[in-house]
């Protein structure tokens, strides 16, 4: 894919205010740690996530994606009667219909002339999201679109560490795809896309690449279809060795003709923001794509796996404290179950001035993690 009259203006975010560390979690697994004989400190020697966030209690998906949008349209200062797509991507949503997008949608007072829907696609929802709100912009059937999504993570990780506490059947072989749940925080992103004629900042969307390896569709997968944030009780069943490994060799595989696509060598590429899964991922990813980790903006030793917030929560703390120079190529690398690939080339020439009142905590937070 290749646009020609398309920005992204800004990526924002809102971070949940509970911070739930490793060693929290590891407490509380004390039944099943004992019963195993489990040494503490294995999950952040695994991981690398040291902590992650929890949104507070009943706080649901489409109320926190209202902020979150909110402090992008404040940063933007856009025309919102220029806003002709709001997509909410995350896989957590309000309830099972009507979209979550029509409730954020309402509360923000954006046109009645729009499209406005919810898409699922795990881990990928928000960048899947640009994709089609960027096709919109380059038909020019819309002028600007916003896709958001907030993920919170409370219920599958209480419900996880019941499982794990309380089923005595499980061995040291069975835990395992049980763990990656562990790994899950809560986020909540937003992006800003619009036509270049419009746009404040002249990023410039290149195009880029996608790749479907659905033969390892079963690889992390959750049970029943749930919907609704503290009632649920989900469990997911990941087999994380194989989806790190058939990820990054379908990662590997869409790398060049992405490169050829939008005219890009190796050496082009000045930063990089992906999906934050664990430590060892990212090092056999960028082993895998022969990029410096240097280049790479991570969050995930103080998010967690954010799901479809990760990536864009990645960019908008990286731009927001400087990570990107005015000029920079950009390349955002997704990898999410199904297995889907999608990667895109952004040419970054402004970052816009924010007021997050996140900013100071997030320095100082980045600052400890340089």
């Amino acid at each position: 894919m290749k646009y020609t009259k398309v920005c992204v203006e800004a990526f924002s975010y809102t971070l949940p205010e509970e911070v739930v560390s490793t060693v929290d979690l590891e407490l509380r697994l004390q039944p099943l740690y004992q019963r195993l004989k489990f040494q503490e400190g294995r999950l952040e020697i695994l991981t690398g996530i040291r902590e992650r966030r929890l949104w507070l209690q009943n706080r649901t998906p489409g109320a926190q994606s209202i902020t979150t949008v909110q402090h992008l349209l404040e940063q933007t200062g856009i025309d919102t009667q220029k806003i002709g797509a709001l997509v909410h991507g995350s896989v957590c949503r309000d309830y099972l219909e009507p979209a979550t997008a029509c409730s954020v949608h309402n509360a923000l007072g954006l046109p009645s002339k729009g499209y406005v829907y919810d898409i699922s696609n795990a881990c990928l929802g928000i960048v899947s999201g640009m994709i089609q709100i960027a096709n919109m912009i380059e038909l020019e059937q819309i002028e600007a679109g916003i896709v958001v999504g907030t993920e919170s993570s409370r219920s599958l990780l209480e419900t996880t560490i019941k499982y794990l506490n309380t089923n005595y059947a499980i061995t040291r072989k069975s835990v395992k795809p049980a763990f990656a749940s562990l790994t899950i925080g809560s986020g909540s992103a937003a992006v800003l896309l619009t036509n270049r004629n419009i746009s404040q900042t002249g990023n410039r969307l290149l195009g880029g690449m996608i790749c479907a390896q659905t033969n390892f569709c079963n690889l992390c997968r959750s049970d029943t279809d749930q919907s609704g944030g503290d009632a649920m009780n989900p469990l997911m069943q990941t087999d994380s060795e194989t989806l790190m490994n058939e990820g990054i060799a379908a990662a590997s595989r869409t790398f060049e003709p992405f490169l050829t696509e939008i005219g890009w060598m190796r050496r082009d590429i000045d930063r990089t923001f992906c999906h934050q899964v664990g430590r060892v991922h990212q090092q056999l990813l960028f082993d895998s794509l022969e990029l410096s980790m240097k280049q790479n903006f991570s969050t995930l030793e103080y998010l967690g796996n954010t799901g479809s917030a990760a990536l864009p929560t990645a960019a908008g703390i990286g731009t927001e404290t400087g990570f990107v120079p005015n000029g920079s190529r950009v390349a955002l690398l997704g990898i999410g179950s199904g297995i889907n690939v999608v990667m895109l080339g952004l040419e970054w020439n402004k970052t816009l001035p924010t007021t997050h009142p996140a900013n100071e905590t997030i320095e100082k937070i980045v600052r400890q993690n340089s």
